[in-house]
């Protein structure tokens, strides 16, 4: 009988917190007995019907054997634990090697597929006294010590018959093993799901702004993964190489042939001693802070000050590799933790990477080009657009979505990073989005904390000195791009792509009344106008002749009768290249508005323009519709999966969403192509 049948699965591997030759060792003892399967328990001697959570136990106590050295007579199943007048069963625990009597490791496990338990393990774990607990249903594990009653610290592994806790906590630990024990890749979980843990269990009752303290630890995480930035890089170099010679070595078998003998050790890790381990991640903060001046004070502390709740949250976030080819990974994460109330009140919420990389490859940035997002949220657009130039200079201009991989920055790479720029009036955001532009740009950024807007008030920051020491330098390079830097309402920028904000009217008639959308056909002004018409003729605005934009707007641009002058407005200024209707699960959980993007150029009539598009009546458009937004309908992403049913990781390890929109943006490629479009010949 093969063991994925039993456990309800499409591929027995899919348990992969065992190794294939536990699984292949518990598969071969199963039998049939009148019709059922049975297993001869390495515990208890008996044969043990065979049903989904008890094929995980065997398997669990196999890998406790053969994987950590435990000895029969250490471990045991079904342990009686007392809850007053009340017993209950730990599923597996293990005793102190020392006596033999008192519980030094406590396991919860659950059927493949099953979630929860975790609150059960800690009561036995408690009620028993046990340091250490492990929960598992075979896909996902974790690994626990109790600090006490109230908090249990994540571990990166329990130690082995051989080992104690400490030899754990103090382990050597390179990037290479980070990339090894990854818990997103390994355990298929999201940077979301375990902040949102690490709150319930520690921030919560910690009295910390939660956005400001998380925000600072993943701060503090990559810059200790930047540090190992030339040991990624090798790592790199070295997989390309063993896997050209034996293609048929899986990715985890190349890993361990990698050596990292003279590699840096991470310092972002948990320690033995709770005092000690806040020294080290204070000192992170603060070599932090020194090479990434501008997101936090240089005098801003930590101030998670209990030791206890420290150590807990960095042993969640130490064993996740963050950095990665597209940064989603954050960006997911700092989406929820700058919260519907500072985005989506104002109807803009992150715009799913996805959409971005097709934005972006539609709009094929140039490296002598000039980008702008105008609502840059967390600036995933400029952080693509840096990484599909910074490809196309790797490459020799080829274009492709994501061909950027892990090697220093050359002079004309770091170059590009002054050509793009992002624009937020929300605060939170614009230093989360000038964290991942610094970490992308190799310490530079142009993300600058104002109203897009109101242009008209920009000159006030220039009297704020704390805005000047962190936004003056990006500031005039953006008013470089001015047609008029004392009046900056136009520019010469290339390219303008942007997600503005949906939702609310503005009303404040000194700022309407600096837009021509504003003002009927008969020169009245309106007493208010939408937030993002207004953006369409600001971000019109930011280009020069030729120039081209791609915007994020609801549907009912596009047929609304009431919004015929917008579009008339956009038609008189500019060629509709393409409109790209969204699937109307992109932007859920958050919001199911449906929404479409529309791709434009400006007329541009100098024939020696590069950007040469005379105005003409008559001409092709783009239309396409995703019918996959690659997310549910509640808004839980889709990912691709191999023929075993388990969910494909691209180069990074990361899961790769299954959708549409690639397939749209090398649709739209052959067809510029075919129109001679300026930007596309």
């Amino acid at each position: 009988m093969k063991l994925h049948e039993l456990i309800k699965s499409d591929n027995k591997y899919d348990l992969n917190v065992f190794s294939k030759e536990g699984i292949d060792r518990v598969e071969s003892q199963i039998f049939e007995k009148k019709g059922k399967y049975y297993i001869q328990c390495l515990k208890r001697g008996k044969d043990i019907q065979v049903k989904p959570e008890e094929a995980v136990r065997q398997l669990m106590l196999d890998k406790l054997i053969y994987d950590y050295g435990y000895t029969i007579d250490l471990l045991d199943v079904e342990y009686t634990v007392n809850f007053g007048r009340e017993k209950k069963f730990a599923d597996i625990v293990i005793y102190n090697k020392t006596n033999k009597t008192s519980i030094y490791c406590v396991l919860e496990i659950k059927k493949h597929k099953a979630k929860d338990g975790k609150d059960q393990l800690k009561s036995y774990t408690n009620a028993t006294g046990a340091p250490l607990a492990v929960w598992t249903n075979g896909k996902e594990i974790d690994y626990y010590e109790r600090l006490d009653p109230n908090y249990f610290e994540p571990l990166s592994d329990i130690p082995k018959a051989s080992e104690t806790i400490d030899d754990i906590k103090d382990e050597s630990f390179t990037y290479l093993d980070l990339m090894k024990k990854d818990r997103l890749s390994e355990e298929r979980k999201s940077l979301k799901s375990l902040i949102k843990e690490m709150e319930d269990e520690v921030l919560a009752n910690a009295g910390v702004d939660v956005f400001e303290e998380v925000f600072k630890l993943i701060f503090t995480k990559l810059y200790d993964e930047m540090e190992s930035a030339d040991d990624r890089i090798s790592i790199e170099t070295q997989f390309k190489i063993i896997k050209k010679q034996n293609l048929k070595l899986s990715d985890k078998e190349v890993l361990e042939q990698i050596d990292d003998d003279d590699f840096r050790k991470l310092e972002f890790r948990s320690r033995g001693d709770a005092y000690r381990t806040k020294d080290v991640i204070n000192d992170l903060f603060k070599n932090a802070k020194n090479k990434w001046h501008g997101i936090f004070e240089s005098g801003e502390p930590l101030r998670i000050t209990d030791e206890n709740h420290l150590q807990i949250c960095v042993g969640f976030l130490q064993n996740v590799k963050l950095f990665n080819s597209n940064l989603q990974v954050i960006d997911e994460a700092f989406e929820y933790l700058v919260g519907k109330s500072s985005k989506g009140e104002k109807g803009q919420y992150f715009t799913p990477r996805n959409v971005i990389d097709m934005c972006v490859y539609m709009m094929n940035p140039q490296p002598d080009e000039y980008m702008i997002d105008t609502a840059c949220g967390s600036c995933g657009f400029t952080v693509h657009t840096l990484f599909n130039v910074w490809g196309k200079l790797q490459n020799q201009g080829k274009s492709n979505f994501h061909n950027f991989s892990n090697q220093k920055l050359t002079s004309e790479q770091k170059d590009y990073v002054n050509k793009v720029f992002g624009i937020d009036f929300d605060e939170k955001v614009v230093r989360v989005a000038r964290t991942l532009n610094m970490i992308a740009g190799d310490g530079r950024t142009n993300v600058l904390h104002l109203n897009t807007l109101d242009y008209t008030r920009w000159e006030e920051k220039l009297k704020d000195s704390s805005w000047i020491k962190t936004y003056l330098e990006g500031f005039y390079r953006l008013l470089d791009l001015a047609r008029d830097r004392k009046n900056p309402k136009e520019f010469n920028l290339d390219i303008v792509m942007a997600n503005p904000p949906f939702a609310g009217d503005i009303k404040d008639g000194r700022l309407i009344s600096n837009y021509e959308v504003s003002f009927n056909e008969k020169g009245k002004k309106s007493n208010k106008v939408s937030r993002d018409v207004l953006f369409i003729e600001r971000n019109l605005n930011f280009l020069k002749p030729g120039g081209r934009m791609a915007i994020v707007l609801p549907q009912g641009r596009f047929n609304n009768t009431s919004d015929q002058r917008v579009r008339d407005f956009i038609m008189e200024r500019a060629r509709l290249i393409a409109v790209v209707g969204l699937d109307g699960n992109t932007f859920k959980p958050h919001t199911g508005t449906k929404t479409s993007v529309l791709f434009i150029q400006k007329w541009d009539e100098d024939k020696n323009s590069k950007t040469y598009n005379p105005k003409i009546e008559d001409y092709e458009i783009f239309m396409a519709i995703s019918e996959n937004s690659g997310k549910d309908n509640s808004g839980q992403e889709i990912y691709e999966v191999d023929e075993n049913g388990e969910r494909r990781l691209d180069g990074h390890n990361h899961l790769i969403q299954n959708h549409d929109l690639d397939d749209i943006a090398f649709e739209f490629e052959a067809w510029a192509k075919g129109q001679k479009l300026s930007f596309w010949k």
